[in-house]
């Protein structure tokens, strides 16, 4: 294998002219350090060309193919990173997560999907540790305000107090953005999967599926009507993405060695504005997956009437976007919570989506994040370097004072 530093490219980004993919290099275009050697990736020149033109960067264009494993294995020899906006990832993205094991090469991507996730962990782990390959999933709102956020709490509580805390409920909200075609046909596939296969639906049950081997994580009870969270002082609802956030940072106590103590509890819901908020929240909760889950007339229906891959929301509804959370933690003995927020003024899944992308891919070609490999999370994989990049971004990451 050549050396890394010698290959062309520092970054290249795997599907750059897709819905998401065009939002990401725009951010990388925009905020990419000068002297950084990065490139557009795609299996379509042309489209790959006129991005470049729009751009006006001085980028490289790389050629491959999704399922020929051959010129992935080039694509991944030739960039010391590669971060990947395609999905769903389960149908096109394991053959490049193999190619980037095989070549050492750093790997970030945006999946939510945590049966492919775990897929990836059995498949890949051991080899990205002996290869040196960083692989870090959810890198995007799917994870990194959940999983960096409670890994930054947990460092004030340890400063503070000197121990962490125990439990930590994170709410999300008031929050305002759009959906692309891409998630909505990721959420379609892993639902069509569920239905399909009893297997499946018992892996999305468990929550220490990201974390096999370890000890097995406290129940923690999970209401799906609306309830007033003492802790967070509101109207609360279960929250749509608690089910993948939830098994990120599971991995991340693991990979770190149970910090927290194996009975720590961490728990993520909707922080609503009032009752019906939440109720309205919870009922979509109920109602939506149930239809995605067990109608093919239903699961038609979405990818008829919800946006196409390609498409997504307009760039003035992704500036009126933005997201709010708020962290409370508690330390055994101590009667002053310690709380944290996490906020940007974009659109959560697109806007501030991009920025994390692009800062975790950065963050791999750039810093010194140690010579561990393995199938990571961001936490494990960037912790305050990508705590550092996305404040630079203009997100925010606050402690109140005790």
């Amino acid at each position: 294998m050549e050396p890394i530093a010698s290959r062309p490219w520092d970054v290249v980004l795997w599907g750059a002219t897709g819905f998401t993919g065009r939002l990401v290099a725009e951010a990388l275009a925009a905020g990419a350090p000068g002297g950084l050697r990065w490139a557009l990736g795609g299996r379509d020149g042309e489209r790959l060309e006129r991005l470049r033109a729009g751009l006006g960067v001085d980028a490289g264009v790389v050629l491959a193919d999704a399922h020929d494993p051959a010129s992935l294995a080039a694509l991944a020899r030739s960039s010391r990173v590669v971060i990947s906006t395609v999905g769903p990832y389960a149908r096109h993205g394991t053959p490049l997560v193999a190619a980037c094991v095989d070549a050492g090469t750093h790997y970030a991507d945006l999946t939510g999907e945590v049966t492919w996730m775990r897929a990836s962990i059995d498949a890949f782990h051991d080899g990205a540790r002996a290869s040196g390959s960083k692989i870090v999933h959810a890198c995007g709102f799917e994870s990194v305000p959940s999983d960096v956020g409670l890994w930054w709490l947990q460092r004030h509580a340890v400063a503070r107090h000197g121990r962490p805390c125990s439990r930590v409920v994170h709410g999300f909200g008031p929050m305002t953005g759009g959906v692309s075609g891409g998630t909505v046909a990721s959420a379609v596939a892993m639902r069509e999967a569920a239905a399909a296969d009893p297997q499946v639906r018992r892996a999305l049950a468990d929550p220490d599926l990201l974390a096999p081997g370890g000890v097995p994580s406290p129940r923690v009870r999970r209401p799906w009507w609306p309830r007033r969270d003492p802790e967070l002082g509101a109207w609360t609802a279960p929250f749509f993405m608690a089910g993948v956030n939830e098994r990120v940072a599971r991995r991340t106590r693991a990979l770190a060695g149970e910090p927290w103590g194996p009975g720590f509890r961490y728990r993520e819901c909707w922080r609503a504005s009032g009752w019906l908020d939440a109720a309205a929240v919870a009922l979509a909760g109920v109602i939506g997956p149930a239809l995605l889950a067990f109608g093919p007339v239903s699961r038609w229906a979405a990818r008829r009437i919800l946006p196409r891959p390609g498409e997504g929301p307009s760039a003035e509804a992704r500036a009126r976007g933005l997201f709010r959370t708020r962290l409370v933690g508690r330390v055994d003995g101590i009667d002053e919570p310690v709380v944290g927020h996490v906020a940007c003024d974009l659109d959560p899944g697109y806007g501030a989506t991009a920025l994390m992308l692009r800062e975790a891919g950065l963050s791999l070609a750039l810093d010194d994040l140690g010579d561990e490999g393995g199938v990571l999370t961001p936490a494990t994989a960037f912790g305050e370097r990508l705590v550092a990049r996305l404040r630079r971004a203009g997100f925010r990451f606050e402690i109140e004072e005790g």
